[in-house]
């Protein structure tokens, strides 16, 4: 990925739920261009934090040996604008994962309000780019350690989630 649109995870369970959290700041270059006077976190990014979201959910699921990419959104509800100041909670809950990919359902919440609401789709597409990098592995590590996925991510048995060796 070369934009993150998250901050942080605050908890991650394996295969279950992932929280993370996205602070928007008046200083982020878009907020400038959308819209002048009156700036707002574009819900289309709000939609890529929340795939990111749920993408390294789905993704730490397999010790990111799949490529996930989000191949659907079914749904997406808005309920209301993210202005800067507003520190952004990304919930991302896996309702089923296969060998074909994942459905993830997730919430955006500022506070206690309800902003933005859905469904997302993720594809593997592993066999489509075999020979291909996507990331460099030690890249994608030191980054799910700036976003600490390692502190707080935990296996549905309660033991802490480690990079995959092959990674390191």
């Amino acid at each position: 990925m070369r934009w993150f649109w998250i901050d942080r995870f605050v908890e991650f369970e394996s295969g279950r739920s992932a929280t993370s959290i996205k602070n928007v700041a008046l200083a982020e270059e878009h907020l400038h261009d959308h819209f002048p006077g009156y700036p707002v976190m574009p819900n289309s990014l709000i939609v890529e934090g929340l795939a990111q979201t749920g993408g390294m959910l789905a993704a730490e699921y397999h010790d990111f040996k799949e490529r996930v990419i989000l191949a659907k959104i079914s749904k997406m509800t808005f309920h209301g604008p993210a202005l800067p100041g507003d520190q952004l909670t990304y919930h991302a809950e896996m309702d089923d994962i296969s060998a074909d990919g994942a459905v993830t359902s997730v919430t955006c919440h500022i506070g206690d309000r309800l902003q933005a609401e859905g469904q997302i789709f993720f594809a593997h597409v592993a066999d489509q780019v075999t020979g291909k990098s996507l990331f460099e592995p030690g890249q994608m590590i030191h980054m799910m350690r700036l976003l600490k996925l390692y502190e707080v991510g935990r296996k549905p048995d309660g033991s802490a989630i480690m990079p995959p060796a092959e990674m390191t």
